[in-house]
């Protein structure tokens, strides 16, 4: 029997090391699924990445509750000034801390635009990115989504900031 409940415990552990794998995968994906449908003009397809009651805020710019809002921000004219006139939403890996059915990131945002005088491509913001996700039956969404200028604000440089533990060390996992 030893043997038996050794080998069922391996399984187990490598279970769920899986589990955490896919949900790193899968929330990679969530992420990288942003700039395609937002720099096409597919609302509805971006504000599928969110719950129906997620949030997304633009700091100081706007902000959007829910699906509705985040449909309307790419359907409204200056979003969609910005992609006829060349426009791309890139954003970096994220670093994710998942914990059961939610999980927490951080990450960078970079909007690159095309200057036809130029016959370039140029950076217009970098931006910083803290994430909320919840798996729902739909799989991994978006829950909130806060991104602000990395324009020297401490406050928009605080959101790459490792969250602090209940000891109220740095945690970098």
């Amino acid at each position: 029997m030893r043997e038996t409940d050794e080998l069922r415990t391996a399984v187990e552990i490598l279970a769920a090391k899986v589990r955490a794998l896919e949900d790193q995968v899968e929330i990679m994906q969530l992420v990288a699924q942003y700039g395609p449908p937002v720099d096409s003009g597919s609302g509805e397809a971006t504000a599928a990445l969110w719950t129906d009651d997620g949030t997304f805020d633009a700091v100081p710019h706007l902000r959007m509750r829910g699906r509705d809002d985040i449909t309307g921000m790419v359907h409204g004219d200056g979003h969609q000034s910005l992609i006829r006139n060349g426009c791309g939403h890139v954003l970096t890996v994220p670093h994710i801390a998942v914990d059961g059915d939610h999980a927490t990131g951080r990450s960078y945002a970079l909007n690159i635009r095309w200057d036809a005088d130029a016959d370039r491509f140029w950076v217009a913001r970098v931006s910083a990115n803290t994430w909320r996700w919840a798996r729902t039956p739909q799989g991994w969404r978006i829950t909130e989504r806060i991104n602000a200028n990395l324009d020297g604000t401490a406050e928009h440089r605080d959101l790459l900031a490792p969250p602090a533990t209940d000891d109220g060390h740095l945690e970098d996992k």
